[in-house]
Protein backbone atom coordinates (compact mmCIF):
# COMPACT_ATOMS: atom_id res chain seq x y z
CA UNK A 1 0.00 0.00 0.00
CA UNK A 2 3.10 2.36 0.31
CA UNK A 3 3.61 2.37 -2.99
CA UNK A 4 0.42 3.24 -3.89
CA UNK A 5 -1.30 6.73 -4.96
CA UNK A 6 -2.30 8.75 -2.04
CA UNK A 7 -5.77 8.56 -3.63
CA UNK A 8 -5.30 4.92 -3.68
CA UNK A 9 -4.61 4.44 -0.55
CA UNK A 10 -7.55 6.35 0.92
CA UNK A 11 -10.12 4.78 -1.18
CA UNK A 12 -8.35 1.36 0.43
CA UNK A 13 -8.57 2.16 3.71
CA UNK A 14 -12.35 2.98 3.89
CA UNK A 15 -13.12 0.12 1.48
CA UNK A 16 -14.36 -3.19 3.12
CA UNK A 17 -13.60 -6.61 2.55
CA UNK A 18 -17.11 -6.70 0.50
CA UNK A 19 -16.20 -3.83 -1.84
CA UNK A 20 -18.99 -1.30 0.17
CA UNK A 21 -17.30 1.74 1.59
CA UNK A 22 -17.23 2.52 5.24
CA UNK A 23 -19.19 5.44 6.96
CA UNK A 24 -17.06 5.22 9.90
CA UNK A 25 -15.86 9.08 9.33
CA UNK A 26 -20.09 10.15 9.57
CA UNK A 27 -19.63 8.82 13.62
CA UNK A 28 -17.29 11.83 14.08
CA UNK A 29 -18.47 14.10 17.19
CA UNK A 30 -21.02 17.03 16.65
CA UNK A 31 -22.44 19.66 17.79
CA UNK A 32 -26.06 19.83 18.79
CA UNK A 33 -26.99 21.84 16.59
CA UNK A 34 -25.58 20.20 14.23
CA UNK A 35 -28.73 18.40 11.93
CA UNK A 36 -30.91 21.17 12.52
CA UNK A 37 -28.91 23.90 11.54
CA UNK A 38 -29.10 22.06 8.49
CA UNK A 39 -32.98 21.26 8.77
CA UNK A 40 -34.27 24.71 9.16
CA UNK A 41 -33.04 25.74 5.25
CA UNK A 42 -35.37 23.59 4.34
CA UNK A 43 -38.36 24.96 6.98
CA UNK A 44 -41.09 26.45 5.76
CA UNK A 45 -41.02 25.97 2.47
CA UNK A 46 -42.72 27.59 -0.66
CA UNK A 47 -45.63 25.69 -2.47
CA UNK A 48 -44.46 24.63 -5.54
CA UNK A 49 -47.44 24.60 -8.11
CA UNK A 50 -48.41 26.31 -11.95
CA UNK A 51 -51.19 28.09 -12.24
CA UNK A 52 -53.92 27.79 -11.64
CA UNK A 53 -54.01 28.09 -7.84
CA UNK A 54 -56.16 29.43 -5.13
CA UNK A 55 -54.52 30.85 -2.07
CA UNK A 56 -56.42 32.35 0.88
CA UNK A 57 -54.52 33.20 3.97
CA UNK A 58 -55.41 34.37 7.62
CA UNK A 59 -52.93 35.46 10.06
CA UNK A 60 -53.64 35.61 13.72
CA UNK A 61 -51.92 37.57 16.28
CA UNK A 62 -51.09 35.46 19.52
CA UNK A 63 -51.57 38.75 21.79
CA UNK A 64 -53.19 42.28 21.71
CA UNK A 65 -51.13 44.26 23.75
CA UNK A 66 -53.63 47.13 23.72
CA UNK A 67 -56.25 44.73 25.07
CA UNK A 68 -55.06 43.97 28.86
CA UNK A 69 -57.84 41.28 29.04
CA UNK A 70 -56.18 39.27 25.91
CA UNK A 71 -54.69 35.99 26.44
CA UNK A 72 -51.66 34.63 24.66
CA UNK A 73 -52.35 31.75 22.15
CA UNK A 74 -49.90 29.32 23.00
CA UNK A 75 -48.59 26.78 20.07
CA UNK A 76 -50.13 23.90 22.01
CA UNK A 77 -53.71 25.60 21.28
CA UNK A 78 -52.78 26.19 17.68
CA UNK A 79 -52.11 22.61 17.30
CA UNK A 80 -54.86 20.79 19.59
CA UNK A 81 -57.06 23.48 17.25
CA UNK A 82 -55.50 21.86 14.08
CA UNK A 83 -56.04 18.36 15.25
CA UNK A 84 -59.80 18.64 15.34
CA UNK A 85 -59.33 19.72 12.17
CA UNK A 86 -57.55 16.50 11.09
CA UNK A 87 -59.58 14.54 12.88
CA UNK A 88 -63.21 15.65 10.75
CA UNK A 89 -60.69 14.40 7.89
CA UNK A 90 -59.40 11.47 8.86
CA UNK A 91 -55.83 13.23 8.41
CA UNK A 92 -52.71 12.74 10.45
CA UNK A 93 -52.51 15.17 13.04
CA UNK A 94 -49.26 18.08 13.60
CA UNK A 95 -46.85 16.71 16.55
CA UNK A 96 -46.66 19.05 19.25
CA UNK A 97 -43.63 20.58 18.86
CA UNK A 98 -44.32 21.38 15.06
CA UNK A 99 -43.79 25.02 14.26
CA UNK A 100 -45.49 24.51 10.71
CA UNK A 101 -48.10 21.95 9.39
CA UNK A 102 -48.76 20.93 5.59
CA UNK A 103 -51.41 18.55 4.44
CA UNK A 104 -53.67 17.54 1.80
CA UNK A 105 -57.27 17.25 2.87
CA UNK A 106 -58.90 16.53 -0.54
CA UNK A 107 -61.11 19.64 -1.40
CA UNK A 108 -58.34 22.38 0.03
CA UNK A 109 -54.84 22.21 1.00
CA UNK A 110 -53.87 23.22 4.16
CA UNK A 111 -50.90 25.34 5.45
CA UNK A 112 -50.11 26.49 8.91
CA UNK A 113 -46.74 28.31 10.37
CA UNK A 114 -46.06 29.68 13.46
CA UNK A 115 -43.96 32.97 13.98
CA UNK A 116 -43.30 35.02 16.71
CA UNK A 117 -46.29 37.00 16.99
CA UNK A 118 -48.38 35.79 14.83
CA UNK A 119 -50.23 32.42 13.00
CA UNK A 120 -50.42 32.29 9.31
CA UNK A 121 -53.47 29.42 7.95
CA UNK A 122 -53.47 29.53 4.09
CA UNK A 123 -55.67 27.45 2.58
CA UNK A 124 -55.43 26.32 -1.11
CA UNK A 125 -56.73 25.08 -4.16
CA UNK A 126 -54.62 23.86 -7.24
CA UNK A 127 -57.95 24.62 -10.41
CA UNK A 128 -59.33 27.92 -11.10
CA UNK A 129 -63.00 28.87 -10.65
CA UNK A 130 -64.73 30.51 -13.03
CA UNK A 131 -64.11 34.04 -11.86
CA UNK A 132 -61.60 35.28 -10.10
CA UNK A 133 -62.25 35.63 -6.23
CA UNK A 134 -65.81 33.95 -6.99
CA UNK A 135 -65.19 30.87 -4.95
CA UNK A 136 -62.20 31.23 -2.60
CA UNK A 137 -60.54 28.24 -0.84
CA UNK A 138 -61.72 29.64 2.40
CA UNK A 139 -65.20 29.13 1.56
CA UNK A 140 -64.78 25.06 1.62
CA UNK A 141 -63.21 25.13 5.40
CA UNK A 142 -66.19 24.46 8.10
CA UNK A 143 -66.92 27.77 9.44
CA UNK A 144 -67.50 26.64 12.88
CA UNK A 145 -63.80 26.03 12.68
CA UNK A 146 -62.65 28.82 11.11
CA UNK A 147 -64.81 30.58 14.01
CA UNK A 148 -62.97 29.10 16.62
CA UNK A 149 -59.41 29.69 15.47
CA UNK A 150 -57.43 31.39 18.40
CA UNK A 151 -56.26 34.55 17.82
CA UNK A 152 -57.29 38.04 16.33
CA UNK A 153 -57.05 38.67 12.45
CA UNK A 154 -54.35 40.94 11.65
CA UNK A 155 -54.49 40.10 7.77
CA UNK A 156 -56.29 38.35 5.60
CA UNK A 157 -55.89 38.05 1.79
CA UNK A 158 -57.23 36.45 -1.33
CA UNK A 159 -54.66 35.91 -4.17
CA UNK A 160 -55.91 33.79 -7.25
CA UNK A 161 -52.63 32.61 -9.61
CA UNK A 162 -53.84 31.99 -13.43
CA UNK A 163 -52.38 30.83 -16.49
CA UNK A 164 -51.66 33.95 -19.20
CA UNK A 165 -53.10 34.23 -22.56
CA UNK A 166 -50.68 36.58 -23.78
CA UNK A 167 -53.48 38.89 -24.41
CA UNK A 168 -53.30 42.22 -22.41
CA UNK A 169 -56.46 42.29 -19.74
CA UNK A 170 -58.90 44.98 -20.07
CA UNK A 171 -58.49 47.62 -17.24
CA UNK A 172 -62.24 47.90 -16.78
CA UNK A 173 -62.83 44.47 -16.67
CA UNK A 174 -60.48 43.65 -14.11
CA UNK A 175 -62.16 46.51 -11.99
CA UNK A 176 -65.22 44.40 -12.09
CA UNK A 177 -62.90 41.61 -10.21
CA UNK A 178 -62.19 43.74 -7.44
CA UNK A 179 -65.79 45.37 -6.71
CA UNK A 180 -64.75 48.44 -9.25
CA UNK A 181 -61.84 49.94 -6.71
CA UNK A 182 -59.23 52.02 -8.22
CA UNK A 183 -56.28 49.45 -9.25
CA UNK A 184 -52.53 48.79 -8.85
CA UNK A 185 -50.19 46.66 -11.07
CA UNK A 186 -46.91 45.94 -12.02
CA UNK A 187 -44.84 42.81 -14.22
CA UNK A 188 -42.83 41.08 -12.29
CA UNK A 189 -39.14 39.17 -13.30
CA UNK A 190 -39.26 41.53 -16.57
CA UNK A 191 -42.33 40.08 -17.69
CA UNK A 192 -42.86 36.48 -16.45
CA UNK A 193 -45.91 37.76 -14.65
CA UNK A 194 -48.05 40.38 -13.58
CA UNK A 195 -50.44 41.47 -10.60
CA UNK A 196 -53.03 43.21 -9.91
CA UNK A 197 -54.54 44.25 -6.48
CA UNK A 198 -57.01 47.28 -5.44
CA UNK A 199 -54.49 46.58 -1.68
CA UNK A 200 -58.17 47.24 -0.07
CA UNK A 201 -60.52 44.95 2.31
CA UNK A 202 -63.21 43.97 0.12
CA UNK A 203 -66.81 42.81 0.87
CA UNK A 204 -65.70 39.36 2.50
CA UNK A 205 -62.73 42.14 4.60
CA UNK A 206 -60.42 40.18 2.22
CA UNK A 207 -57.73 41.85 0.29
CA UNK A 208 -57.30 40.34 -3.12
CA UNK A 209 -53.94 40.06 -5.55
CA UNK A 210 -54.87 38.59 -8.81
CA UNK A 211 -51.41 37.33 -10.73
CA UNK A 212 -51.07 36.38 -14.06
CA UNK A 213 -48.33 33.84 -14.92
CA UNK A 214 -46.71 34.16 -18.39
CA UNK A 215 -43.47 31.79 -18.16
CA UNK A 216 -42.84 31.48 -14.29
CA UNK A 217 -42.07 27.71 -13.60
CA UNK A 218 -43.57 25.95 -10.77
CA UNK A 219 -40.91 26.86 -8.39
CA UNK A 220 -40.85 30.52 -9.53
CA UNK A 221 -44.53 30.72 -9.26
CA UNK A 222 -44.52 29.17 -5.73
CA UNK A 223 -42.04 31.53 -4.57
CA UNK A 224 -43.77 34.61 -6.16
CA UNK A 225 -47.11 33.38 -4.32
CA UNK A 226 -45.05 32.99 -0.59
CA UNK A 227 -43.82 36.56 -1.16
CA UNK A 228 -47.08 38.09 -2.19
CA UNK A 229 -48.36 36.18 1.31
CA UNK A 230 -45.67 37.40 3.58
CA UNK A 231 -45.87 40.95 1.94
CA UNK A 232 -49.88 41.26 2.99
CA UNK A 233 -48.67 39.75 6.54
CA UNK A 234 -45.60 41.50 7.56
CA UNK A 235 -47.19 45.09 6.13
CA UNK A 236 -50.24 44.98 8.95
CA UNK A 237 -47.43 43.83 11.41
CA UNK A 238 -45.24 46.91 10.84
CA UNK A 239 -48.75 48.98 11.33
CA UNK A 240 -48.61 47.68 14.39
CA UNK A 241 -45.94 50.20 16.10
CA UNK A 242 -47.61 52.94 14.51
CA UNK A 243 -50.41 53.84 16.65
CA UNK A 244 -48.42 53.43 19.78
CA UNK A 245 -45.44 55.83 18.41
CA UNK A 246 -47.85 58.48 17.95
CA UNK A 247 -49.22 58.10 21.65
CA UNK A 248 -45.48 57.99 22.31
CA UNK A 249 -44.48 60.84 20.54
CA UNK A 250 -47.24 63.30 22.00
CA UNK A 251 -46.20 62.41 25.60
CA UNK A 252 -42.78 63.01 24.94
CA UNK A 253 -43.43 66.30 23.22
CA UNK A 254 -45.60 67.08 26.70
CA UNK A 255 -42.15 65.73 28.87
CA UNK A 256 -40.17 67.87 26.26
CA UNK A 257 -41.91 71.10 27.68
CA UNK A 258 -41.67 70.04 31.13
CA UNK A 259 -38.08 69.32 30.92
CA UNK A 260 -37.45 72.87 29.34
CA UNK A 261 -39.40 74.70 32.14
CA UNK A 262 -37.70 72.54 35.20
CA UNK A 263 -34.36 73.70 33.67
CA UNK A 264 -35.32 77.56 32.74
CA UNK A 265 -35.96 77.07 36.49
CA UNK A 266 -33.06 75.91 37.76
CA UNK A 267 -30.79 79.04 36.87
CA UNK A 268 -32.39 81.18 39.20
CA UNK A 269 -33.20 79.09 41.73
CA UNK A 270 -30.59 79.03 44.69
CA UNK A 271 -32.49 76.68 47.84
CA UNK A 272 -31.34 73.64 47.97
CA UNK A 273 -34.60 72.23 48.82
CA UNK A 274 -36.37 73.52 45.62
CA UNK A 275 -33.72 71.82 43.90
CA UNK A 276 -34.38 68.83 45.40
CA UNK A 277 -37.95 69.11 44.68
CA UNK A 278 -37.15 69.83 41.19
CA UNK A 279 -35.19 66.72 41.43
CA UNK A 280 -37.70 64.33 42.76
CA UNK A 281 -39.95 66.02 39.80
CA UNK A 282 -37.22 64.69 37.38
CA UNK A 283 -37.10 61.06 38.82
CA UNK A 284 -40.78 60.95 38.37
CA UNK A 285 -40.27 62.04 34.97
CA UNK A 286 -37.38 59.39 34.56
CA UNK A 287 -39.89 56.52 35.91
CA UNK A 288 -42.04 57.74 33.03
CA UNK A 289 -39.56 57.66 30.08
CA UNK A 290 -38.29 53.97 31.43
CA UNK A 291 -42.05 52.67 31.54
CA UNK A 292 -42.34 53.97 27.89
CA UNK A 293 -39.53 52.38 26.97
CA UNK A 294 -40.50 49.44 28.09
CA UNK A 295 -43.67 48.69 26.98
CA UNK A 296 -42.85 50.38 23.64
CA UNK A 297 -39.25 49.51 22.46
CA UNK A 298 -40.08 45.70 21.54
CA UNK A 299 -43.07 46.68 19.19
CA UNK A 300 -40.60 49.53 17.86
CA UNK A 301 -37.79 47.06 16.60
CA UNK A 302 -40.46 44.60 15.53
CA UNK A 303 -41.81 47.13 13.49
CA UNK A 304 -38.62 47.84 12.08
CA UNK A 305 -37.67 44.40 11.53
CA UNK A 306 -41.19 43.83 9.75
CA UNK A 307 -40.67 46.75 7.63
CA UNK A 308 -36.98 45.48 6.54
CA UNK A 309 -39.01 42.13 5.63
CA UNK A 310 -41.64 43.74 3.59
CA UNK A 311 -38.67 45.88 1.81
CA UNK A 312 -36.72 42.51 1.12
CA UNK A 313 -39.91 40.42 -0.05
CA UNK A 314 -41.00 43.31 -2.64
CA UNK A 315 -37.19 43.53 -4.04
CA UNK A 316 -37.91 39.84 -4.97
CA UNK A 317 -40.69 40.73 -7.12
CA UNK A 318 -38.42 42.69 -9.38
CA UNK A 319 -41.76 45.04 -10.69
CA UNK A 320 -41.97 47.09 -13.73
CA UNK A 321 -44.86 49.40 -14.86
CA UNK A 322 -47.78 48.13 -16.72
CA UNK A 323 -50.54 50.16 -18.16
CA UNK A 324 -49.44 52.67 -16.45
CA UNK A 325 -50.64 52.06 -12.85
CA UNK A 326 -48.59 52.59 -10.10
CA UNK A 327 -46.83 49.38 -8.50
CA UNK A 328 -46.98 47.94 -5.24
CA UNK A 329 -43.61 48.64 -4.41
CA UNK A 330 -43.97 52.34 -5.01
CA UNK A 331 -47.77 52.42 -3.26
CA UNK A 332 -46.69 50.61 -0.19
CA UNK A 333 -43.93 52.46 0.15
CA UNK A 334 -45.21 55.56 0.06
CA UNK A 335 -47.92 54.22 2.75
CA UNK A 336 -45.72 52.10 5.28
CA UNK A 337 -42.80 54.74 5.08
CA UNK A 338 -44.03 57.38 6.91
CA UNK A 339 -45.20 54.96 9.21
CA UNK A 340 -42.26 53.60 9.74
CA UNK A 341 -39.87 56.86 9.96
CA UNK A 342 -42.34 57.85 12.73
CA UNK A 343 -41.62 54.51 14.63
CA UNK A 344 -38.09 55.20 14.16
CA UNK A 345 -38.14 58.95 15.27
CA UNK A 346 -40.58 58.45 18.25
CA UNK A 347 -38.12 55.56 19.42
CA UNK A 348 -35.07 58.06 19.12
CA UNK A 349 -36.99 61.27 20.62
CA UNK A 350 -37.61 58.85 23.54
CA UNK A 351 -33.85 57.79 24.13
CA UNK A 352 -32.88 61.61 23.59
CA UNK A 353 -35.53 62.60 26.05
CA UNK A 354 -34.23 60.07 28.93
CA UNK A 355 -30.66 61.15 28.10
CA UNK A 356 -31.04 64.96 28.90
CA UNK A 357 -33.38 64.34 31.42
CA UNK A 358 -30.15 62.07 33.03
CA UNK A 359 -28.16 65.21 32.12
CA UNK A 360 -30.38 67.35 34.39
CA UNK A 361 -30.71 65.37 36.79
CA UNK A 362 -27.05 64.80 37.48
CA UNK A 363 -26.57 68.69 37.16
CA UNK A 364 -29.25 69.07 39.41
CA UNK A 365 -27.34 66.51 41.74
CA UNK A 366 -24.06 68.23 41.51
CA UNK A 367 -25.47 71.68 42.55
CA UNK A 368 -27.33 69.85 45.45
CA UNK A 369 -23.91 68.52 46.18
CA UNK A 370 -22.38 72.13 45.79
CA UNK A 371 -24.52 73.57 48.32
CA UNK A 372 -24.23 70.39 50.87
CA UNK A 373 -20.44 70.86 50.51
CA UNK A 374 -20.38 74.53 51.11
CA UNK A 375 -22.84 74.45 54.27
CA UNK A 376 -20.42 71.50 55.34
CA UNK A 377 -17.67 74.05 54.88
CA UNK A 378 -19.32 76.58 56.93
CA UNK A 379 -20.28 74.16 59.74
CA UNK A 380 -16.57 73.14 59.67
CA UNK A 381 -15.95 76.82 60.59
CA UNK A 382 -17.98 76.91 63.06
CA UNK A 383 -17.51 74.19 64.88
CA UNK A 384 -13.15 76.07 64.42
CA UNK A 385 -14.56 78.81 66.18
CA UNK A 386 -16.22 77.15 68.74
CA UNK A 387 -13.21 74.54 69.45
CA UNK A 388 -10.88 78.11 69.59
CA UNK A 389 -13.60 79.60 71.79
CA UNK A 390 -13.22 76.38 73.99
CA UNK A 391 -9.51 76.06 74.21
CA UNK A 392 -8.97 79.99 75.15
CA UNK A 393 -11.83 78.79 77.88
CA UNK A 394 -9.96 76.00 78.79
CA UNK A 395 -6.78 77.57 79.17
CA UNK A 396 -8.41 80.72 81.20
CA UNK A 397 -10.03 78.21 83.81
CA UNK A 398 -6.40 76.21 83.49
CA UNK A 399 -4.90 79.74 85.06
CA UNK A 400 -7.82 80.06 87.30
CA UNK A 401 -7.11 76.27 88.45
CA UNK A 402 -3.57 77.27 89.58
CA UNK A 403 -4.75 80.30 91.57
CA UNK A 404 -7.09 77.97 93.66
CA UNK A 405 -4.41 74.99 94.12
CA UNK A 406 -1.97 77.86 94.95
CA UNK A 407 -5.21 79.22 97.68
CA UNK A 408 -5.48 75.46 99.08
CA UNK A 409 -1.79 74.95 99.59
CA UNK A 410 -1.18 78.04 101.03
CA UNK A 411 -4.59 77.22 103.46
CA UNK A 412 -3.12 73.71 104.39
CA UNK A 413 0.37 75.30 104.84
CA UNK A 414 -1.85 77.73 107.02
CA UNK A 415 -2.67 75.17 109.70
CA UNK A 416 1.17 73.97 109.66
CA UNK A 417 1.72 77.45 110.66
CA UNK A 418 -0.99 78.11 113.21
CA UNK A 419 0.94 74.88 114.71
CA UNK A 420 3.92 75.99 115.05
CA UNK A 421 2.60 79.55 116.35
CA UNK A 422 0.98 77.14 119.75
CA UNK A 423 4.29 75.64 119.90
CA UNK A 424 6.15 79.16 119.92
CA UNK A 425 8.53 78.49 117.16
CA UNK A 426 8.49 82.48 116.59
CA UNK A 427 7.49 82.04 112.85
CA UNK A 428 4.78 85.29 111.81
CA UNK A 429 2.13 83.16 110.33
CA UNK A 430 0.76 86.79 107.73
CA UNK A 431 5.08 86.36 107.04
CA UNK A 432 5.26 82.71 106.93
CA UNK A 433 2.26 82.66 104.15
CA UNK A 434 3.52 85.88 102.21
CA UNK A 435 6.79 83.91 101.74
CA UNK A 436 5.56 80.85 100.59
CA UNK A 437 3.01 82.41 97.81
CA UNK A 438 5.11 83.04 95.22
CA UNK A 439 7.17 79.54 96.07
CA UNK A 440 3.89 77.72 95.39
CA UNK A 441 2.32 79.03 92.96
CA UNK A 442 5.58 78.39 91.24
CA UNK A 443 4.75 74.94 92.26
CA UNK A 444 1.30 74.83 90.95
CA UNK A 445 2.36 76.49 87.72
CA UNK A 446 5.14 73.98 86.92
CA UNK A 447 3.49 70.94 87.50
CA UNK A 448 0.21 72.03 85.63
CA UNK A 449 2.58 72.41 82.83
CA UNK A 450 4.84 69.44 82.74
CA UNK A 451 1.19 67.10 83.35
CA UNK A 452 -0.14 69.14 80.37
CA UNK A 453 3.01 68.54 78.24
CA UNK A 454 2.68 64.70 79.52
CA UNK A 455 -0.98 64.68 77.96
CA UNK A 456 -0.64 66.20 74.60
CA UNK A 457 2.73 63.48 74.16
CA UNK A 458 0.33 60.44 74.74
CA UNK A 459 -2.48 61.97 72.32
Amino acid sequence: MDFLHPEQQAKSRIEKADGSFSKEYSKLAKHSRFSQSYADLHARPFPVSAAPIRTSQLSFLHHDSDDENSEVVSQIDEINHLKELCQRYSIHPPQESDACFYQNFGEFEVRWERHTEFSTYAFVVHDSSPAPFEFPPIGLVPIDWLQAIPGQVIAAVHIDALEGDGKRPDREVLRQYFEGQRLIGSKLHDGAATIWSALRLHSDNFNRILLVNNTLNECQAGRVLRALLEIEAYRNMTLLAFPLAQEVSAKVSQMEAQLARLVEYHDGIRSAINEEEQLAELSKMAAIIAELIARSRYRFDAGSAYYQMVQSRLEELQEQETQELQTMAAFIDRKLSPSYRTVIAAKRRLDDLAERVDRASDFIRTRIDMAIETQNQALLKSMDRRAQMQFNLQQTVEGLSVVVLTYYVLALCGFLLDAADDLDFGISRPIAVAGLLPVVLSIVWLLSRRLKKRLRKNT
